[in-house]
């Protein structure tokens, strides 16, 4: 990838079929991964908005298949949504579902000269995420979100989706490599966390509970997001409704334990780089609402053995993101963008924090779940 992409954006818009003329863009989003552009293009007289976006082709190696997969979920939904009505809304759709602009050569990305791959949206104007969930009714908000989105994508065969990054909730091997990071160890920063290494090899026999259980059958295969923060669902900021579901990048097949579990953790765990941790108060009353929204609109869907583990859900989905942070931090944070010395450590910290937090109330976690 380049090093500026804001400065090849105007180049790049030119594959796109979007009608008009470029006028300006500014950076978009708080994302980890891909750079993320709002664009203005005026056409007619009328300014319209668009969402670019440089995706980043070391985390996601495969971008033509990762692109095939948006297409095919995205595809689906919009048949879903279609099916509900009999004058769908083209307006409504494209707020209600991703809408990706070709180029105009009909491909869903674009190459550029410099090797970097883009793709466009239409933009989805008067909607917010939310960074932070401050009270129960916004988690119920996006917990029915996040539901509706699975039920949306109940009938969709997992076997159809490209794996776009291999094993990206497979915890056992999040820890094989955590492993090899701390025997690397390249800039001698394994003696000073010595306490979260210890943290991870005590639960250990925590990490295969869902893997196992997919593996055996216990637990079905489904299409699932597996990156449910708040934050990837659009609320409509007129009816305070979601929406949309947005970073469709690691829909895979999968569990939809993986899916409540990291909603969960991206939630509960607040800001999470904060380093005070007397600041991540655990918040019951959020995992309530959570589960209870979730449940409303995805229960029906849930196997009895998905409803008995969905307590255990956080704290896995938690403690496999807390290992990754941590072995970025060991590897000299490679893969999750930084801002500042120690960031990934502190984002660790975070999440090992709400590690224990849960652990130390499974019992009430569990009957929100009414097992």
């Amino acid at each position: 990838m380049t090093t500026n992409p804001f400065q090849n954006l105007p180049v790049a818009a030119r594959a796109f079929a979007v009608p008009g003329e470029f006028l300006s863009a500014t950076p978009c989003g708080m994302g980890h991964i891909h750079a993320t552009f709002r664009a203005t293009f005026r056409a007619g007289g009328r300014e319209s908005h668009y969402l670019f976006q440089r995706l980043n082709n070391h985390v996601f190696r495969d971008i033509p298949r990762l692109m095939e997969n948006m297409l095919r979920v995205t595809t689906h939904i919009r048949g879903q949504l279609e099916g509900r009505t009999q004058t769908p809304c083209v307006n409504d759709l494209r707020r209600r579902v991703i809408h990706m602009i070709p180029t105009f050569n009909g491909a869903h990305y674009h190459l550029d000269g410099h090797g970097d791959y883009w793709r466009c949206y239409h933009f989805v104007d008067n909607v917010h995420a939310l960074e932070c969930v401050a009270n129960a009714e916004e988690a119920r908000t996006v917990a029915r979100a996040w539901g509706e989105f699975l039920v949306a994508l109940d009938d969709f065969p997992p076997g159809v989706l490209h794996e776009t990054i291999p094993d990206f909730h497979h915890t056992p091997k999040r820890l094989d490599a955590f492993e090899a990071a701390v025997r690397r160890d390249p800039l001698g920063r394994a003696a000073e966390v010595a306490a979260e290494i210890a943290f991870v090899r005590a639960r250990r026999a925590f990490a295969p509970l869902v893997v196992n259980a997919l593996a055996s059958g216990e637990l079905p295969l489904r299409v699932t997001h597996n990156d449910t923060k708040a934050n990837n669902v659009l609320i409509d900021t007129r009816t305070g409704r979601g929406i949309c579901i947005v970073d469709l990048d690691t829909c895979m097949p999968g569990s939809m334990l993986y899916d409540f579990g990291d909603m969960v953790r991206s939630v509960l765990g607040g800001v999470e780089d904060e380093p005070d941790l007397s600041k991540v108060p655990f918040r019951m009353d959020l995992y309530t609402a959570l589960a209870e929204g979730f449940l409303e609109t995805a229960g029906p869907l849930l196997s009895p053995r998905e409803r008995e583990l969905l307590h255990l859900a956080g704290p896995l989905m938690t403690f496999e993101c807390g290992a990754r942070f941590l072995t970025d931090y060991l590897d000299g944070d490679r893969y999750f963008k930084t801002t500042r010395p120690g960031h990934n450590l502190d984002r660790c910290r975070v999440q090992f924090h709400l590690v224990r937090e849960m652990e130390s109330r499974a019992d009430a976690m569990r009957a929100v779940s009414g097992v």
